[in-house]
């Protein structure tokens, strides 16, 4: 380690970089194939796993801005590819789920980004693979307690 900030270097730096990278990079295959954007496919990806959550809840999981949900679960309403209900206690507040259509772009999506996944990881062995996955979560658990 040294005291010279060089940003190359900076593992803050380096982690959004890299992430904003294999994200852009995965996205112009699901704008390509289903017309999908970044926080179109996080939303379907997330209703997948999680079905009846609010925008909020949404927003929550995939660590985008409210805004951004707002306008990509709009556009896949209009697409057909989620139903929106509203919760009978609290009518302000919608629940979202996959519609046929979306969940069958869900399935698709889903088989890309696995795909995507085993080529990005290609060439690493599986004891490099879980090493990285344990270093992420050890600094996820310390950013919490920071």
């Amino acid at each position: 380690m040294t005291d010279e900030l060089i940003l190359d270097n900076f593992m803050p730096y380096r982690l959004p970089r890299l992430s904003s990278t294999v994200s852009q990079t995965v996205a112009r295959a699901y704008d390509k194939q289903f017309g999908l954007s970044i926080p179109e496919w996080r939303v379907i990806a997330i209703l997948g796993r999680h079905p009846g959550l609010s925008a909020v809840e949404v927003a929550e999981q995939t660590f985008l801005d409210k805004v951004a949900v707002s306008r990509a679960v709009s556009k896949l309403i209009k697409a057909g590819r989620i139903d929106r209900q509203f919760a009978d206690a609290d009518r302000r507040r919608s629940i979202l789920n996959l519609s046929e259509k979306g969940r069958e772009v869900h399935d698709g999506v889903a088989a890309l980004a696995l795909a995507f996944e085993r080529e990005l990881l290609e060439g690493l062995s599986d004891d490099e693979v879980a090493g990285f996955n344990a270093v992420m979560d050890r600094l996820l658990e310390k950013v919490r307690d920071l």
